[in-house]
């Protein structure tokens, strides 16, 4: 995984705007969902880093994640973010694909 570049993550989000995907989402141990199918509307990055995220579904409902670091688009079309500490812990991830995640 990189270093998020706004630039380089806002056009990675472009291949899953305006149609059906599923997302992966986990915080820690508190919040894990798995392959949601949702149509993305609208995908925001803000922050210096670490950064925010903030997907846009169906036109009514978000997602926001926060503390994100790193971003790859895997070879199978997948975008994966995850947020590390300091110490190099996964705190967050955030996977977006356009086939369901195995369970």
């Amino acid at each position: 995984m990189d270093k998020i570049n706004k630039i380089a993550l806002d056009a990675a989000f472009q291949a899953f705007l305006a149609q059906e995907i599923f997302v992966h989402s986990e915080a820690t141990s508190f919040v894990f969902v798995r392959n949601f199918k949702v149509n993305l509307t609208d995908a925001f990055t803000a922050g210096d880093g670490p950064y925010r995220v903030a997907l846009r579904f169906d036109g009514l409902g978000w997602l926001r994640m926060e503390g994100l670091t790193h971003f790859e688009v895997a070879s199978d079309g997948k975008l994966l973010l995850a947020g590390f500490d300091d110490r190099g812990r996964m705190n967050v991830a955030l996977q977006l694909g356009k086939e369901p995640f195995p369970e």
